[in-house]
């Protein structure tokens, strides 16, 4: 975790999304949290890391989620260098709950 993002607010922030039971929930949550548009675009990245990881192209991936370059070349380096945090969830909504 990159400690310059922990902090109280940051930890209260988690747990409020651990708290979420559904997918509605969630919704809810995050209309009254963030933007539409910063909900679409966190739903673009993760649709972006979804379809890197199953190896479709740049130019796919642009075409179909109307992403830029610069968003799917972020998601990617995210993929390959960042805290793992992409596939973490990637893998564990590809299997069904135990």
């Amino acid at each position: 975790m990159n400690s310059k993002l922990r902090s109280n607010e940051v930890d209260l922030l988690c747990r409020a999304i651990l708290s979420l039971n559904t997918v509605e929930e969630t919704y809810k949550f995050l209309e009254d949290i963030l933007t539409a548009a910063e909900i679409q675009s966190i739903g673009q990245r993760m649709a972006v890391a979804r379809m890197l990881d199953e190896g479709q192209t740049y130019e796919d991936i642009a075409q179909l989620t109307g992403a830029s370059s610069a968003t799917i070349s972020r998601v990617r380096r995210s993929l390959s260098f960042g805290a793992d945090g992409y596939r973490l969830v990637l893998d564990r909504i590809k299997s069904p709950p135990a």
